[in-house]
């Protein structure tokens, strides 16, 4: 899918979507098609290569020169529905800065965008393509931050529940969010890289302005590592503790086990003797009804003084 769109002038700015390409427009393709891309790179004069480059989910992030024509790609996040909990990952964005025109390649519809052509990010225009670029930039570096903050909440969520019951289900989510924030490590960490390339490109030394927000976007994006460092840490010894609660409940319910066949295993060791059909077994002289009593008092009692020294070793 592409779309296309043009602000006009700075004193009364407005996004206006257009039906084909012109000087100062944005250019923004979602998952496009081999046909749409052949068109874009014909009226353009971008390499296929650069408008196909963000495509691959594997894509890492980096910078790419070819004539006038200057592609960036960076990991941003994306929220999904999995099993009817939202899970974390992230996708490659390419922005594409030319001549005349900003073009952006995602694999799928971004929110991050999508607030640009809803007209919620100020002294956004078209034409200002470097400035766009930073102000995209700048975006995913704080939805990196906002979906840090979401994991922090459901973490916390969860951790609750792991209080309560130490399910299976409770457990894979806790997972999820790990492996999210291994995905947000790695990309942030590509990022970083590409972030501190863009500082000695000349589109980005040309106003002072366009330094200042540059610095900050660095500045949110090593901020999002350092959240992730620290998110990453607490789950990890969540994870460890409930391995280790795990492990305690199943030594109890063991021990527990193996007192209770202790404490069973008493009145059969009795039986066994006394109902042996030998001659000569201490009380086979008595009348039945006394030897009953008789041995049913030493299967009482032995049992009660078995029960009484478990119970001061702690065994139940």
């Amino acid at each position: 899918m592409i779309s296309i769109y043009k602000s006009t002038n700075e004193a009364n700015p407005k996004l206006l979507p257009l039906d084909s390409i012109e000087p100062g427009c944005w250019i923004n393709m979602v998952a496009p098609s081999e046909q749409e891309i052949l068109f874009v790179s014909k009226k353009t004069n971008v390499p296929v290569e650069f408008l196909k480059s963000a495509l691959d989910e594997e894509e890492s992030s980096r910078i790419d020169i070819e004539d006038n024509n200057i592609l960036m790609i960076l990991d941003i996040p994306f929220t999904e529905m999995e099993e009817n909990s939202l899970t974390y990952d992230t996708y490659p964005l390419a922005i594409i800065h030319t001549e005349k025109e900003i073009i952006t390649i995602c694999l799928k519809n971004s929110k991050l965008l999508n607030d640009f052509v809803d007209a919620n990010i100020r002294s956004f225009y078209t034409f200002k393509r470097s400035r766009f670029i930073l102000q995209v930039l700048y975006r995913v570096s704080s939805y990196f931050l906002v979906c840090l903050r979401q994991i922090d909440k459901k973490s916390w969520m969860i951790q609750k529940q792991l209080h309560k019951s130490m399910s299976n289900k409770v457990l894979m989510q806790l997972l999820s969010l790990q492996n999210s924030l291994v995905y947000f490590s790695t990309s942030l960490k590509s990022n970083e890289i590409t972030l501190e390339k863009m500082i000695k490109l000349e589109i980005m030394q040309k106003y002072e302005e366009d330094k200042e927000l540059l610095e900050d976007v660095i500045i949110e994006n090593k901020q999002a590592i350092e959240m992730t460092n620290m998110y990453t840490h607490i789950l990890s010894a969540t994870m460890d503790a409930s391995a280790n609660v795990i492990s305690n409940n199943l030594n109890l319910v063991m021990k527990l086990l193996a007192t209770v066949t202790i404490v069973i295993s008493i009145p059969n060791i009795f039986s066994g003797i006394f109902g042996m059909n030998v001659k000569g077994l201490p009380l086979s002289e008595l009348p039945p009804g006394p030897g009953f009593l008789i041995v049913m008092s030493l299967i009482l009692t032995t049992t009660i003084i078995s029960v009484i020294y478990l119970n001061k070793k702690n065994m139940f």
